[in-house]
C-alpha cells in the first residue's frame, strides 16, 4: 500500500502542475536515473513516466488525466514499449476504456480521444495474439454504443480510428471484420425508424468513415460485387466523387478502387438449363452483371474528369496534386490492371507496396501513428509482419543505436511532453527535499551522487 500510495503522489506532482509554475531545474537535484544520456537511462526513465502516468488516470481531475494520457501516447510513439505492456497491459487499458464508457468520471472530449487513441497504440504494440485479441473482445462493443450515440458526435472521429485498429490487429476472422465494417458504415448510414430523420453527416466525418471503411476492406480477400449491398456501396461512392470537399472525393476514389481491385463481378453463364428457376436466376445474374459495368463505366468517367481537374478558387495546389496523382493511378488501374507502387525510406532502408491494400494500410497507419510512425517502422515486428519489410540494424559502434534526428528531438527536446514532465518531477522532488531538510541539502547527497 505503502509503494502504491507513493507512486500516486509522483504521479499528481508529476501531471497537475502548470508548465508556467515550474521552478527551474537545480544540479542539486538527483538525476542519475532520470537524465536522457543514452538508450538505458532513455528505457528507465520511460517506464517511470508511464508508471506514474498510469497512476494519475486515476486521479479526479480532468486536466490530470488529460496530461497522462498524453505523456502515454508520446511515451509509445516514441519506443516500443513492449517490456511495459506485458506488465501493466490490462490496467492501462481498462483504465482508458474507463474514460470512455458512460457513467466515467465526467470525462471531456479531449479525454475521451486521447483514450481511443491510447488503446489503439496499445493494440499495435502488443501485436497479433492473445493480448491483441482481449483488446477487441473489451474494447468493440464500447466503441459501438458510443459510436451509435447522436449526443456523442463530435467525439466520434477518434473512435473510428481506434475500432478499425483493434480490428485490423485483434479480429480473427473475415466476419469480424465486416462486423465493424457494418459499424462504421452506419455512422454515415444510420437505421432510423420512420419518423426520424437522419442530420447529414459532415465531410470530415465522411472522410474518416471511408478511411476506416477502407482500411478493414484491405484486410478482405474477396468481396461478390453482384450483391446488392456491394451495389449500393459502389453507388454511394461514385456520388462522393461528386462531393466539393477534396479529401472526401481522394477517400472515396481508394474506397472504389480497393472495391474494384478485390472484387469480382458474377459473368451470366451461357449453359441452358431445363428449369425455369435457373433461367430465372441466371437473368438476375445477368441484370446485376449488366447494372454493374455501368457502374464501373461512371465510375472510369467521374476518375477521368478528377486526374485533369482545374484548380478552383481558393485550392490548395499541393491537395490539387494529390488528387490528380491518385486518380491518375485509378484510372491507370480501370484501364490497364496496373496498381500503385509506393517506395519510402524507412531510416536506410526501402519499404516498398505494389497494391492498393497494402498502399491503402500504409496510409492509414501513417497518418495514426504520426511522428511514432518511422519509430514503429523500425522496431515494431508486427507492422514488419504486416509489410514483409525487415529493417537492417545500423549500429554506431558497439551495442548503441544510431539515433535520427527526428529520434533526438522525441527524447531530448525542452518541449516534449516527457521532458516538461521530467523537469516538473524533478522540481517539486528538489522543493520538497529542501523543505523536509529546512532549506539544508539531505545528509546523504553525497554519497547519492557517488
Amino acid at each position: 500500500m505503502g509503494k502504491r500510495n507513493s507512486q500516486k503522489k509522483n504521479a499528481a506532482i508529476l501531471l497537475d502542475s502548470d508548465d508556467e509554475g515550474s521552478v527551474s531545474s537545480s544540479s542539486s537535484a538527483r538525476t542519475d536515473k532520470m537524465s536522457v544520456t543514452g538508450n538505458e537511462e532513455v528505457h528507465v526513465d520511460q517506464e517511470t513516466l508511464l508508471e506514474q502516468a498510469l497512476d494519475a488516470l486515476d486521479e479526479k481531475r480532468g486536466s490530470t488525466r488529460e496530461k497522462a494520457l498524453s505523456v502515454i501516447i508520446e511515451t509509445f510513439n516514441s519506443n516500443v514499449q513492449h517490456q511495459f505492456v506485458e506488465k501493466k497491459f490490462a490496467t492501462l487499458l481498462h483504465s482508458c476504456l474507463a474514460s470512455i464508457k458512460k457513467g466515467s468520471k465526467k470525462a471531456s472530449a479531449k479525454e475521451i480521444a486521447l483514450a481511443s487513441h491510447a488503446i489503439g497504440l496499445l493494440a499495435i504494440t502488443v501485436g497479433c495474439g492473445d493480448n491483441a485479441r482481449e483488446i477487441f473482445e473489451e474494447s468493440v462493443n464500447t466503441l459501438d454504443e458510443y459510436l451509435t450515440s447522436k449526443s456523442n458526435a463530435t467525439k466520434i472521429p477518434p473512435f473510428l480510428e481506434c475500432l478499425a485498429i483493434i480490428t485490423f490487429v485483434g479480429g480473427n476472422d473475415e466476419e469480424e471484420t465486416q462486423r465493424s465494417m457494418d459499424i462504421l458504415w452506419r455512422v454515415i448510414h444510420p437505421k432510423l425508424g420512420s419518423n426520424v430523420v437522419a442530420a447529414k453527416p459532415s465531410a470530415p466525418l465522411i472522410t474518416a468513415v471511408v478511411s476506416a471503411w477502407s482500411f478493414l476492406l484491405s484486410t478482405l480477400s474477396e468481396l461478390k460485387l453482384n450483391s446488392k449491398f456491394w451495389q449500393s456501396s459502389i453507388s454511394y461512392l461514385s456520388s462522393l466523387l461528386e462531393k466539393e470537399d477534396r479529401s472526401v472525393r481522394i477517400a472515396a476514389g481508394e474506397a472504389l478502387a480497393l472495391i474494384f481491385d478485390i472484387g469480382s463481378i458474377q459473368k451470366f453463364s451461357a449453359a441452358s438449363n431445363s428449369t425455369g428457376d435457373m433461367m430465372q436466376e441466371e437473368s438476375k445474374v445477368q441484370e446485376s452483371y449488366i447494372h454493374l459495368q455501368g457502374l464501373k463505366g461512371k465510375v472510369k468517367n467521374q476518375v477521368e474528369n478528377l486526374s485533369v481537374e482545374a484548380g478552383g478558387k481558393g485550392s490548395a495546389k499541393k491537395d490539387l496534386n494529390t488528387q490528380r496523382n491518385l486518380f491518375r493511378d485509378i484510372l491507370d488501374f480501370f484501364e490497364y490492371g496496373d496498381s500503385p507502387e509506393i517506395s519510402m525510406k524507412i531510416g536506410g532502408d526501402s519499404l516498398q507496396t505494389s497494391s492498393w491494400s497494402q498502399m491503402i494500410q500504409l496510409n492509414y497507419l501513417k497518418h495514426f501513428l504520426g511522428g511514432g510512425f518511422i519509430k514503429h517502422m523500425q522496431e515494431n515486428e508486427f507492422l514488419h509482419d504486416v509489410f514483409n519489410f525487415t529493417p537492417k540494424r545500423r549500429y554506431l559502434g558497439g551495442n548503441e543505436p544510431r539515433m535520427s534526428s527526428g529520434e533526438k528531438r522525441m527524447f531530448k527536446s525542452p518541449n516534449s511532453v516527457q521532458n516538461k514532465a521530467r523537469t516538473q518531477l524533478l522540481n517539486k522532488q528538489r522543493l520538497l527535499s529542501e523543505g523536509r531538510n529546512l532549506g539544508h541539502y539531505a545528509a546523504n547527497a553525497g554519497d547519492d551522487e557517488a
